[in-house]
């Protein structure tokens, strides 16, 4: 006897056993969207957990992006919505599609570097480090302890009134 040479998936097209190089690739693609539509399920649980008040609340992901569309009860939802799907692994942009039910001023968004506290960003926005509070309050309850953040996270920086 000795060695023989076969055509390499040629027994799937033949036989129906195995898989062709695109039932590998569909199948492979079916398990990518499964998984993303189990995260958007989850952050969508997360978000109603959190009781953050979307009405109509869709989360679409699609590899790195998510994109969010309902009509939150005001900006400050909003905006701990986006914070709360962009602040998870594996999500690069979120693309906010939201409407707002009640307008208020939009908050500014900072990403936290590493040594940053709340007093220390309080201190650059506000002028006053004793400010803190405004921003752990502002992240609540994405938030639950003001000592609590780290780098690559990001927050919302509210307007003071």
């Amino acid at each position: 006897m000795g060695l023989f040479s076969f055509i390499k998936n040629a027994g799937a097209k033949v036989f129906g056993i195995g898989k062709t190089d695109k039932e590998e690739q569909a199948e492979a693609e079916a398990a990518e969207l499964k998984l993303e539509e189990m995260a958007a399920i989850k952050l969508k649980e997360t978000v109603q957990d959190l009781d953050l008040k979307v009405e109509g609340l869709t989360i679409l992901i699609d590899d790195d992006k998510a994109t969010l569309s309902g009509k939150a009860a005001d900006q400050s939802t909003r905006e701990k919505v986006i914070l709360v799907v962009g602040n998870s692994d594996g999500i690069a942009t979120v693309d906010d599609q939201m409407t707002v039910e009640h307008k208020e001023p939009e908050a500014q968004f900072h990403t936290v570097v590493s040594g940053d506290t709340l007093g220390k960003i309080a201190k650059k926005y506000y002028a006053n480090a004793m400010k803190y509070p405004v921003i752990f309050e502002a992240n609540k309850p994405m938030l639950s302890d003001p000592d609590k953040i780290y780098p690559g996270q990001v927050l919302r920086i509210p307007a003071l009134d």
